[in-house]
């Protein structure tokens, strides 16, 4: 495919018609000032560190299309990085999660099923004193003992509150859609008491679930769903980003670095002289914009142990942010890149070790590592 080939296949999945009904839904993100609740908090009680001081000016910010509600978008995930138990070394995730905090940070995205996950978050965003200025998106897996059971689901939200010392929780999703038309009813009920904000569902295997996410989209009357997409992964801009769009159903977007396969491929490649004009500083930036420049999603959330990284992602949420043609020159430089058509199919993850709760079947064997889905 020659070059105005390929900026013509990228450009037409945002059509300029498309684009307008999106903007239409106030979906495009635009950097603006903002000043979110305890932006300028101190910190807990006994805390030697610093006060945090979350940064209120120029962020770029998105709307959940339902309630207008603005959040950074640029969140963060937690599956693995933040699966330490309390006996090991803590301090990077902590730093992560301050550094988070303080570049502008609100999303965070969590899960029973990441082991130390929520017990970490819960336990830092205390010691931070920003328990109740964090958007929490966390999520249900839960089968029961038959067919309707509910007392599962139940006491893993229970437990979620305990955990991160919350009355109710921002965002509540159905984990990879186990158990959908049990569950999703369920956080509808929850929605309606006063207990969880919004509900969702969520999956990372695309394009394999491509057809079912968009089913549970056009019918389920989601606040927000979560799926894979990326500047390799970018099947979703066909027809599940406008769809979410449509139906007013907020995005976020798990797995942003391809699980960090992005950044091995790029390793020691400059970055190329036209990112400046959309003020990217790294590898990590230009992968983000990417992302966050489509006007359905409401935000990307990789995730990482390292807090030079964390400052690095935060990045992205200043600046410019491409339009249509600058995102098709950006994709047409990466598929310029030896290796980038067969990413998918190395391993994941690579250099990346875990020593938490959630081991990964099969990983250990072709890298000796454990490893996080949403870096």
């Amino acid at each position: 495919m020659n070059k105005d080939e390929t900026q013509s296949a990228t450009e037409r999945s945002l059509s300029r018609r498309t684009t307008l009904r999106l903007m239409g839904l106030g979906a495009v993100g635009a950097a603006i000032p903002t000043a979110l609740n305890g932006y300028e908090t101190g910190q807990a009680q006994g805390q030697t560190s610093p006060p945090l001081r979350n940064q209120s000016s120029e962020l770029i910010m998105k709307q959940i299309p339902r309630t207008k509600e603005r959040v950074p978008a640029i969140g963060m995930g937690t599956f693995l990085t933040f699966d330490v138990l309390e006996n090991q070394p803590r301090d990077n995730i902590r730093q992560v999660m301050r550094r988070f905090w303080e570049g502008g940070g609100r999303t965070i995205d969590v899960s029973p099923l990441y082991g130390m996950s929520e017990v970490n978050v819960g336990e830092f965003a205390k010691t931070l004193g920003i328990t109740s200025d964090l958007f929490i998106t966390n999520k249900i897996w839960a089968t029961g003992e038959y067919l309707g059971d509910r007392s599962q689901a139940e006491r893993q939200f229970e437990q979620s509150l305990r955990r991160l010392s919350r009355d109710r929780i921002d965002a509540m999703q159905v984990h990879t859609l186990v158990n959908v038309d049990i569950i999703l009813p369920l956080l509808k009920e929850w929605k309606q008491a006063g207990k969880i904000r919004y509900v969702g569902v969520t999956h990372h295997e695309m394009p394999l679930y491509s057809p079912v996410m968009l089913n549970w989209i056009e019918k389920g009357d989601l606040d927000f769903v979560q799926i894979r997409y990326s500047i390799l992964e970018r099947g979703a801009e066909e027809r599940i980003l406008p769809a979410a769009a449509e139906r007013g159903t907020a995005v976020l977007a798990n797995m942003p670095f391809e699980k960090a396969r992005l950044f091995q491929l790029v390793q020691g490649q400059k970055l190329p002289d036209f990112a400046r004009e959309i003020d990217c500083e790294n590898w990590a930036q230009f992968f983000l914009k990417y992302v966050i420049s489509h006007p359905a999603v409401t935000a990307a959330i990789p995730a990482t142990t390292n807090p030079e990284h964390m400052s690095q992602n935060m990045g992205a949420l200043k600046g410019a942010l491409p339009d249509n043609a600058m995102r098709a020159r950006m994709v047409q430089h990466m598929e310029s890149l030896p290796g980038f058509d067969k990413l998918a199919q190395t391993p994941p993850y690579p250099g990346k070790q875990f020593a938490g709760l959630v081991s990964l079947p099969g990983l250990a064997a072709t890298q000796n590592a454990r490893s996080a889905k949403n870096t």
